[in-house]
């Protein structure tokens, strides 16, 4: 268990990351493509990036390896950025930084020859390391983008109901089944080691992440920026698989629909917004606004969970995808009049 210690001035500096770290949610997934958890979740991703892997990418294996310890030079705070401004941090890693992280990775497993040069500092073994972060990024995380920033979008947007309505305190302990929050420390549960954490005034960032699997993670130097790295509660379906709705049926959910208070509701759920919340916005009763928000998640374009007493609507990627065509069209034909 990891004992993450807060002050009053922590609680006031907590941060929710405004979107997905490229940088983490490479390393995890990374991890990921080496075990067999996650379930069919992942099954198709990880084979068709199985196929795509070339050898210049198997060093980044020996770094993430599938379980225990990754060197936290790995995640830059500066990913949160995006990918060029994470990779643009790893080549300014610091050679003490790199000697102590991969020390800390030979405890655990014997180093190769090259990642021994990654500890010496040598320049051209970390453009090689950069270079192969950008290129398994391109192959293994960008083509999922719009997938993993729906799913962190809808878990910021219910961390940020739970906020309003519980307070930060209420907020912390929603977050996952591995976390207890007993102020002033919140633990961590399922590591077999046992560590404290003082944030000692510099606050915490909480970071969703879709590859994240299974328990929340954290950067292992108590000097670098504290982060809580946590799974997303909702992946809305296998990674790789079409949002089309229930097997064998692909299309008829689709046409189900057709319709302008149906279209109404899709507009509706693009802000995210509970059944109560949809009836009001449409004008619908809260019936109607539950069977119209049934086809829409049946069809794929919605997902829905259940938040404490009310349900949750967010749009899937399909959702967003079509509702942002219609409004492209819609907006072009208003151009040519």
């Amino acid at each position: 268990m990891i004992r993450i210690h807060f002050t009053e001035r922590d609680l006031v500096r907590l941060r929710l990351a405004g979107g997905p770290d490229p940088m983490w949610e490479t390393l995890l997934s990374l991890h990921l493509l080496q075990n067999r958890t996650g379930g069919p979740i992942f099954q198709q991703w990880r084979n068709t990036v199985r196929r795509r892997l070339s050898p210049p990418l198997r060093p980044l294996l020996e770094l993430a390896p599938p379980y225990g310890y990754s060197p936290d030079f790995l995640t830059p705070t500066a990913g949160a950025d995006g990918v060029d401004a994470g990779i643009e941090a790893l080549l300014a890693t610091p050679r003490q930084r790199l000697r102590t992280d991969l020390r800390q990775l030979a405890a655990y497993r014997p180093l190769s020859s090259w990642t021994r040069s990654l500890a010496d500092g040598e320049r051209e073994s970390l453009r090689l390391l950069a270079t192969a972060v950008r290129e398994y990024h391109r192959i293994a995380v960008a083509p999922y983008a719009s997938r993993i920033q729906a799913a962190t979008d809808a878990e910021r947007l219910a961390r940020i109901r739970v906020l309003a309505a519980t307070g930060i305190e209420g907020m912390i302990s929603s977050l996952h089944p591995d976390l207890r929050w007993r102020p002033p420390v919140l633990e961590v549960h399922g590591f077999r080691v046992t560590r404290d954490v003082h944030l000692d005034g510099r606050g915490l960032s909480l970071i969703p992440s879709f590859f994240c699997w299974e328990q929340p993670t954290l950067l292992r130097e108590p000097d670098l920026p504290p982060v809580l790295v946590y799974p997303v509660a909702d992946r809305l379906g296998p990674l790789g698989a079409t949002a089309t709705g229930p097997a064998g049926s692909p299309d008829a959910p689709l046409v189900a629909l057709l319709g302008p208070t149906r279209a109404a509701v899709l507009e509706a759920v693009d802000a995210g917004c509970t059944t109560t919340e949809l009836a009001q916005r449409v004008g619908v009763s809260i019936a109607s606004a539950s069977r119209h928000a049934s086809v829409l998640r049946n069809a794929g374009l919605i997902s829905t969970r259940r938040l404490g007493g009310s349900v949750m609507h967010s749009l899937r990627p399909l959702g967003a995808e079509i509702l942002g065509t219609a409004r492209t069209d819609a907006t072009l034909d208003g151009l040519s009049h």
